[in-house]
């Protein structure tokens, strides 16, 4: 039976609106941090540590006792901040580099989420798991290429990130890359390896979703050849049998219609 290319299938439907209740917020961050004044840390074996805070008025130190969760959480927040200096004692002092919040996130993925490059990077060098996913399967390598952190993500890449890691929906870091316009990642990821017709859970491609998700502009025309230069398939339709040249007509996308058009896509 011939489907209407007019139309969006319920399925289809759907798995937009699941999409679309899962994503982060595109506005940023859902949660920046405020500068804290963390100064120089002293730590015991057993990772217990006292917080060396500034000095009173009349010359005065106070210290107290911090356990490790507390540490993990001051590890965290140098890495959201960017704050290198506090960052750095508390690696050298001991702080576990992959120490986890109550969210599963590694101060890395916390560094990534603030698009920390510094911060990242000192975490890496201190032999940070870029792969270490969250509660949520977000990684470093994961989330910078899905918010398009260039420069972390090439970090990623040069320490070891699997090309073959999925995030939540099942699928790799260059498909919501593709689908959210970020041209520079979208090839950085194709020139890696990473599979450009790898189909996620939604029944999509990198190429459907910069076509379905996108707008039609000029940076998702980019992607759409970059993927095609990649050797995307052009034909492959997603779960409802719908190929990527139907949904770009049906959008009235005539720009990805005539890339998709010469491709030989039918």
């Amino acid at each position: 039976m011939t489907r209407s290319t007019r139309q969006i299938s319920s399925a289809t439907a759907a798995a937009l609106a699941a999409r679309a209740a899962a994503r982060p917020a595109r506005s940023g961050l859902a949660m920046r941090l405020a500068p804290a004044l963390l100064p120089a840390f002293l730590f015991a074996p057993a990772f217990a540590l006292s917080f060396a805070l500034a000095p009173h008025a009349q010359g005065q130190t106070m210290t107290v006792s911090a356990t490790s969760a507390e540490a993990a959480a001051a590890l965290h927040k140098a890495a959201s901040s960017g704050d290198l200096a506090t960052l750095s004692r508390l690696l050298q002092g001991g702080v576990p580099v992959d120490s986890r919040d109550s969210g599963g996130a590694t101060a890395l993925l916390a560094a990534t989420h603030a698009n920390r490059i510094e911060a990242a990077r000192m975490l890496i060098a201190a032999g940070a798991d870029v792969n270490a996913k969250d509660n949520i399967s977000d990684s470093a390598y994961l989330y910078a290429g899905a918010r398009g952190h260039i420069e972390i993500l090439r970090m990623t890449l040069e320490n070891g990130a699997d090309l073959e890691s999925l995030n939540r929906f099942g699928g790799t870091a260059l498909i919501p890359a593709a689908e959210r316009g970020h041209v520079e990642t979208v090839k950085t990821l194709i020139e890696a390896g990473v599979a450009v017709d790898h189909v996620n859970r939604l029944g999509w491609t990198a190429l459907i979703e910069a076509v379905i998700l996108g707008d039609g502009g000029r940076p998702h025309q980019e992607i759409a050849s970059a993927l095609i230069a990649g050797g995307a398939d052009v034909d492959l339709a997603d779960a409802d049998g719908v190929t990527p040249l139907a949904h770009a007509k049906a959008r009235g996308f005539s720009g990805l219609v005539a890339i998709l058009t010469n491709a030989g896509a039918k």
